[in-house]
Parts: C-alpha cells; structure tokens; sequence
C-alpha cells in the first residue's frame, strides 16, 4: 500500500460541501499533505454518491489513483466518510491507517449501424427506448436467448449498483466483493402476449449480455450509463460485463457492509 501525498479534492457546489472542503483542505495541509488539481494520489469526493460517481468518470477511471467520498449529500451510501468526521479521517490518513477494496467497472459496447461506442459504468447501464415507448429487446446470456422482453426498460447494475436504481426496482443488494451483473426488469409486460421476467436475474462476472432490438422498425436505444443519458441510432446490439478494469477505494478500517446497509435503509 503505497503512501499518499498529493490529494484532489472534487465537491458539488451546495454550501455544506463547500464549508467541509475549506476544513479538510486546512487540515491536510496542516499534516504536510499537497493539495492539487492535477494528478493525484488520492481523490477525494464532497458530496453524495453522484458527486462521487463523476469524480471518477472525470478522473477517467485511473487505477493509480484511490477514491474516497465524504457525505455531504442525502443516502450517500458510496462515501465514507462524514463531515463531523474530518479530523479523526485526516488522522487516520496521516498514520497510514486505512484499507482498500478493489472495484470492478462494468465495460459496454454499443453497437449501431455505422459505429461502435464503449463505455466503463460504476452502478449500472439502462437501455430503453429512445421515445420513451414499450421497448421490445431480445436479451442474451453468453449469446444464448435468455427472453423477449417488453416493457419500460433493463437494467444492468453491478455489485456496487445493485443498492442503487437497481434497489428501488427490487432488485437484490449485493455485497461490494461480489463481482456479478444483475439484470433487472423496468416495468416489464407479462400478459397472454408477452412473456418477460418479473424477477431480477444475478449472474457470474464472467458472463457477457447482450440487448438487441427485436424489430428493426423500433431500434433507437436511449442508453443511460451511471445516469447520463445517450441517443443511439439504429442500434444493433448492446453488449455488457464485467471488465477486468478495476479502480480502487479508500476504506477506513470501521467499514463494513453490513453496517452500511443497516444505517443507510434500515434506521
């Protein structure tokens, strides 16, 4: 575990997150830490968990760089650390007390008629129809045909995902060292003429999905990954798994998951 120098700090633009950025700056400075906008050895995140999930979209994903998040938003289920906190954090950073926890991205690759787009997601990916209508997708597993889905949408989470989107949508939470995709069912048609899956389906990291349009009439995808929403046009296929890719976390060493889900949706 290597020691940590230079820190960047990203907070969103609410008034608490500015105040907890102007102390914990204050405070790594007085304990000899470099505080930077360019290439770091710790980012940190001020804010909630979309704060955090575009600071590394920003840092572009960079397997040299740990990732931490302080709380300053609602659920904040990602960061983990609060503000009241900040002392006892920086401390801790100093005295090199802490762990990591390796992440893994979800790597997607959209296919269209005339081009090909990939993209690494932390929590999930969506795909729906561009006009927001009944979306009728062919759904594969290792391209053999899981089902004919209709319905408002799929999603495609990852462990670290499944307490998000994924959660309100019934899917299962899983824990973070779970490597697996889950794919889970938006509004789903399940009637006399379509037959689609109520029920999420988790599976083996190791395994590639594959969403294709079922009629060719019908096959602009609205793809949204880790929220941000993109138009493709005359989709031809829309391939997801879990990637090799890892970014790595900062844990202080009370974390624990078990606690993270009782505090967060059960007090």
């Amino acid at each position: 575990m290597r020691k940590i120098n230079k820190i960047k700090i990203i907070a969103n633009d609410d008034q608490k997150s500015i105040e907890t950025k102007i102390k914990l700056e204050t405070l790594l400075k007085k304990n000899n830490f470099e505080i930077t906008d360019n290439k770091s050895d710790l980012a940190i995140a001020i804010g909630g968990d979309g704060t955090f999930i575009s600071t590394v979209h920003k840092l572009n994903f960079d397997k040299n760089t740990y990732y931490l998040g302080i709380n300053t938003g609602t659920l904040g289920f990602l960061q983990d650390i609060n503000p009241e906190n900040l002392e006892d954090f920086v401390d801790n950073l100093n005295n090199n007390r802490f762990k990591t926890e390796k992440i893994a991205l979800q790597q997607t690759e959209i296919t269209t008629n005339n081009n090909k787009y990939n993209c690494y997601s932390l929590n999930e990916i969506v795909v729906r129809d561009n006009k927001f209508k009944t979306t009728h997708l062919i759904v594969k597993v290792n391209d053999k045909l899981l089902e004919e889905f209709a319905g408002d949408g799929l999603l495609v989470s990852t462990s670290l995902g499944s307490t998000a989107y994924n959660a309100s949508l019934e899917g299962a939470m899983v824990a973070f060292d779970i490597n697996c995709v889950q794919i889970s069912p938006i509004a789903p048609l399940v009637n006399r003429v379509y037959r689609s899956l109520k029920q999420s389906i988790i599976l083996p990291e190791n395994n590639i999905i594959t969403i294709e349009p079922r009629y060719e009439k019908n096959n602009d995808l609205l793809v949204i990954v880790d929220g941000k929403p993109e138009f493709y046009t005359d989709v031809t296929y829309v391939k997801t798994k879990i990637s090799d890719k890892k970014i790595t976390c900062l844990r202080m060493n009370e974390f624990d998951y078990i606690d993270k889900i009782r505090e967060k949706f059960l007090k």
